[in-house]
């Protein structure tokens, strides 16, 4: 098929790019590099930069004729939208409306869009979260998602357009930026080789672990998505693993993997973290034929070999 990545040079969607031209399909990428890095780019993809919220996006689908979209480009950090909630909307709103109107005017088959399943719950519910809970959105960036959720939903109603909405758990391996905020992994993974302490946000005094937090890793999140292209269609689906584990656990886990041997800083909590976010991934098995294949343990060494080798496109 022909399929048009947006956010193709970023961590996810470079590598979604990668898993695709790999299944033979034919694929094209938009990306503004902003927060993506050329680097990552795979060479037998068209690149365009461009921004989603640029009104000569249309002219991209005019030359690539994309069978399916798959929508990665985002505004990811949730301070960036605490700090700046118009910019976040913008993006992940008007940019996400303005690709699925062009979808729509260029007979597009299919939409596929990375959600979050980490923000989109918020703090209450039961563990692990079920796609049947009503979004409880507790940041600007989980109300963008969300929104461009019932937008699909909507249009999908109202047009006939096929989509299925991937809410990713904490998505985690190689080409992840270790000085975003998001990204704990490779910021652990950074500091630890680089011989800097890691900070966990959590009160030492009283014993408290930290977060607890669903680690999926980036070549299953990568199969989901290519399972999506023929299944799931009009459906939010959870794409993590159900398994919680504390910022702690992690960290003990990458000192062990990379042979760090200095000490560990403790920092309040962060204002806004969600104690907990776990993800149930039935209806991803029963609709999907997807799971998890990849153990924490594995991937996070898998992950700490990239940064040893240095980014490029591990």
């Amino acid at each position: 098929m022909r399929i048009l990545v947006t956010g193709g040079a970023g961590f996810i969607g470079s590598h979604l790019v990668d898993g695709l031209i790999r299944e033979g399909h034919k694929v094209s990428v938009v990306d503004d590099l902003s927060t993506g890095r050329r680097e990552n780019l795979n060479p037998e993809a068209k690149f365009y930069r461009i921004d989603i919220r640029d009104p000569k996006l249309g002219e991209v689908f005019q030359k690539e004729r994309p069978d399916v979209v798959n929508h990665h480009a985002a505004q990811a950090s949730v301070k960036v939208s605490i700090d700046k909630p118009l910019e976040d909307a913008q993006v992940n709103i008007l940019g996400s409306l303005n690709l699925m109107q062009t979808c729509l005017q260029y007979g597009v088959k299919k939409l596929i869009f990375a959600s979050t399943g980490g923000a989109i719950y918020g703090e209450g519910g039961v563990h692990p979260h079920r796609e049947e809970e009503p979004p409880s959105p507790l940041s600007p960036y989980a109300v963008s998602k969300a929104s461009f959720e019932y937008y699909l939903s909507a249009f999908g109603k109202l047009t006939g357009l096929r989509y299925t909405i991937l809410r990713y758990a904490n998505v985690y391996g190689p080409r992840q930026d270790p000085f975003g905020e998001a990204g704990v992994v490779a910021i652990f993974s950074y500091r630890l080789l680089a011989g800097l302490h890691p900070q966990i946000h959590a009160r030492e005094e009283v014993g408290d672990p930290g977060c607890i937090r669903d680690y999926v890793f980036v070549g299953d999140v990568v199969e989901a998505n290519l399972l999506s292209l023929n299944r799931g269609d009009g459906l939010a689906i959870n794409i993590g693993t159900g398994i919680g584990t504390t910022t702690k656990g992690l960290c003990e886990m990458l000192i062990r993997i990379t042979g760090y041997r200095g000490e560990v800083d403790h920092l309040p909590p962060r204002p806004g973290d969600l104690k907990a976010s776990v993800l149930s991934n039935q209806r991803a098995k029963d609709l999907l034929g997807w799971e998890p294949h990849t153990e924490l343990d594995n991937g996070l060494k898998v992950t700490v070999d990239s940064f040893r080798g240095g980014r490029g496109r591990a």
